[in-house]
């Protein structure tokens, strides 16, 4: 396939699927695996240099991706964000202080994301190619949410405004990121999303605050995967070297990038809108269909 085209595609999936809770890490993967990318670091070590690099250079293309996702979730929360550092730390309402205010919060839920992130990076790393490992998250985290958004209609939420939640709500939020990290397929927005149902934010804090987590959460985890692909490290016993970037590579990025920008921007603004009038039903029906469909036939079209 043309690689200009091809990374046209694989931005419309990274933009299209980065903060929907369907989880962006399996759709990649699924994705890159159908258009046949070299992925495979040990089939390329019995082969060639230069198939290892291309396996490098994708890699660093699908982390790199995302800053595009990043920039647009970033503009459209802009206003919001300037708002809260003028307001930092007594609030709107003058009763938040330097730890309770959103800002802190939000630093203290990634604080919470990232530690137990880094312990377990071992485990993740390992289940990170997984196709059963993603069809299992996908599957058992759709009925969660599912079983989750319908217990929250239910209730009375306590929290109705990002201005309200609480320590031990954003420390809970925090915590049940992880299991996106620690899970490929499971979705960070499915994790805080449904984390903040669970401890009483409605739907709409919930998601707004789910948005402001992952700007430290993908800026911290795209920086720390990206130094990992392009310092050279030991990868089955040779030492695998930087990526060789040329004009084509450069313009290839360059579209990934700016496609899931563009799409990312389109998305966010829908997904408010929708999750507003109709809630996360429909995703997470989506989440199990795919969970079930990739365990059936995923190994025999895509290989493991």
């Amino acid at each position: 396939m043309n690689p200009y085209l091809l990374s046209v595609l694989l931005g419309i999936v990274e933009g299209l699927t980065e903060f929907l809770p369907v989880s962006s890490t399996a759709h990649l993967r699924i994705a890159e695996a159908l258009m046949k990318l070299p992925l495979d670091k040990s089939a390329c070590l019995a082969a060639n240099a230069a198939c290892l690099q291309d396996v490098k250079y994708w890699e660093m293309y699908t982390i790199v991706i995302q800053v595009g996702a990043i920039l647009a979730l970033c503009l459209l929360f802009l206003e919001r964000i300037v708002g809260f550092l003028r307001t930092f730390p007594q609030g709107d309402r003058g009763d938040r202080n330097w730890l309770t205010h959103p800002i802190s919060l939000t630093i203290v839920a990634f604080a919470f994301t990232s530690a137990p992130a880094l312990l377990l990076r071992k485990w993740s790393e390992k289940n990170l190619g997984s196709l059963d490992a993603m069809a299992f998250a996908l599957l058992i985290g759709g009925i969660v949410m599912w079983a989750v958004d319908a217990w929250s209609d239910r209730v009375e939420p306590r929290t109705t405004h990002v201005e309200e939640i609480s320590l031990p709500q954003a420390v809970w939020i925090g915590l049940c990121q992880t299991l996106s990290a620690v899970f490929p397929g499971t979705s960070r927005s499915m994790s805080t999303i449904a984390a903040g149902q669970l401890a009483g934010l409605d739907r709409p804090s919930s998601l707004e605050f789910s948005f402001l987590l992952s700007i430290p959460t993908m800026i911290a985890a795209t920086g720390w995967d990206l130094l990992k692909e392009v310092h050279p490290h030991n990868t089955a016993g040779v030492i695998a070297p930087h990526v060789v970037m040329n004009s084509e590579r450069w313009i290839v990025l360059l579209i990934g990038t700016v496609v899931s920008f563009i799409v990312a921007l389109g998305v966010v603004e829908w997904f408010l809108a929708w999750v507003r009038r109709h809630g996360f039903t429909i995703f997470a029906i989506y989440r199990i269909l795919f969970g079930i469909a990739l365990l059936i036939w995923g190994a025999r079209f895509i290989g493991a």
